[in-house]
């Protein structure tokens, strides 16, 4: 089963057996987070997040 919506004003017709769908196979993954009152200083640098400092 399927949960369609048709977002426009058009009228769209769904034939019986009429492929609308695929399935995508991914992992559920499940992350434990610990909140923290303050960040510490990192190894980054000047550059700050994901600079590497060249140009």
């Amino acid at each position: 089963m399927v949960a369609l919506h048709n977002h426009s004003n058009t009228t769209a017709k769904i034939d019986a057996k009429e492929r609308i769908a695929q399935i995508v196979i991914a992992p559920y993954l499940t992350v434990n987070f610990t909140e923290v009152d303050e960040l510490g200083n990192t190894v980054r640098g000047e550059g700050g997040f994901g600079s590497t400092g060249t140009v």
